[in-house]
């Protein structure tokens, strides 16, 4: 063999080389595709349909003045038979010190009313969100002044009358104590008025340890370590996974990226904690969101699949839509039919 590597020529020894080095960066690449299209297959059980805990994230213009009355009917007609269950309805964003401004959802108590109104056992969750530390330059949760203002905040919005808090702050690095912090003190309040505290949370490490790589490598921490998943989860009545902007390219590969989600989720969050996996009913094509991929209709599959393999019996679990403003009457449809019926 040394001899006849010695006969090649420099440009074929190169050309070896190369093939050998790009099937060594490329073989773990493959791997990880295939394993995700072995998640895509398989039956969907029966079972694994709403419990009619499901969630629904609005835009701010509930709140603003530029919804009306009509618009309320409009979401009573939307919801009927749906297993919807939570609205998460935009009043923030936090400032980056973690206070908010009151002018900023002058409509939120007539929201709340006429939601208890005409939509009798939906909750209506106040949703607070900013982009934090270090990644960006928002809200510090390593900061103990801030994570109080944060609080004060949460206060603010239960007076408006609404039936829960949910955060939505992006994006917080795995293994962040600061946000943990923030869980213990806002669950104190939540719990002293009676009513739900929720998080939006990032995908888990669809391989172990792939948050640090993340970092290392782009310095973004879009992943959470399944361990600190289950933190957060032990501190919240409900988190709601945002499984989509996965940059998956087909519907089979999303499919599959979701039931494997919902399985690592599935695992880890306590069984009287509400676990929600988001279903994208929005439209974008870039390089993290392919648009033709990731539907409400793969997204379904992937979370029955997932659901199915490891706990169909489990009561507290429903979808999340991601959203009002931008959700098409094909999403609804693919929601209703693959999730509801």
């Amino acid at each position: 063999m040394r001899g006849k590597w010695q006969s090649w020529s420099w440009w074929r020894r190169c050309a070896v080389i190369v093939a050998v080095l790009v099937a060594l960066v490329f073989a773990p690449v493959i791997g990880v595709l295939c394993a995700l299209l072995a998640h895509n297959v398989g039956e969907q059980s029966e079972l694994a349909r709403t419990r009619g805990k499901d969630a629904f994230w609005l835009g701010h213009a509930w709140v603003d003045g530029r919804r009306t009355d009509a618009d309320i009917d409009a979401l009573v007609t939307l919801l009927a038979g749906s297993g919807i269950r939570d609205l998460y309805v935009h009043t923030g964003p936090l400032e980056h010190d973690g206070s908010l401004r009151d002018e900023l959802a002058p409509r939120a108590r007539w929201f709340v009313d006429a939601v208890h109104a005409k939509l009798p056992g939906i909750r209506v969750q106040s949703w607070l969100g900013d982009i934090v530390q270090p990644e960006f330059d928002g809200l510090d949760l390593e900061s103990a002044a801030s994570r109080d203002r944060v609080v004060a905040s949460a206060r603010r919005v239960l007076a408006y009358g609404f039936d829960g808090v949910h955060y939505d702050l992006e994006p917080v690095r795995s293994g962040s104590p600061g946000y943990l912090a923030l869980l213990d003190a806002t669950a104190a309040v939540t719990a002293e008025a009676g009513v739900a505290l929720s998080v939006s949370a990032p995908v888990i490490d669809p391989l172990p340890g792939l948050h640090s790589v993340g970092l290392t490598v782009a310095d973004h921490g879009k992943w959470w370590s399944q361990a600190y998943f289950a933190e957060v989860a032990r501190r919240v009545d409900q988190v709601a996974v945002m499984s989509y902007d996965t940059a998956m390219p087909t519907k089979a590969l999303y499919s599959g990226y979701v039931a494997q989600q919902t399985a690592l989720a599935t695992e880890v969050t306590p069984t009287d904690v509400d676990l929600l996996m988001g279903a994208p009913a929005f439209w974008t094509d870039d390089p993290g969101h392919h648009g033709a991929a990731e539907t409400v209709a793969a997204a379904v599959r992937g979370i029955r699949l997932g659901l199915t393999r490891t706990d169909v019996s489990r009561t507290d679990f429903g979808i999340a839509l991601y959203v009002d403003f931008a959700a098409t009457p094909q999403d609804w449809a693919d929601y209703r039919q693959g999730w509801c019926r």
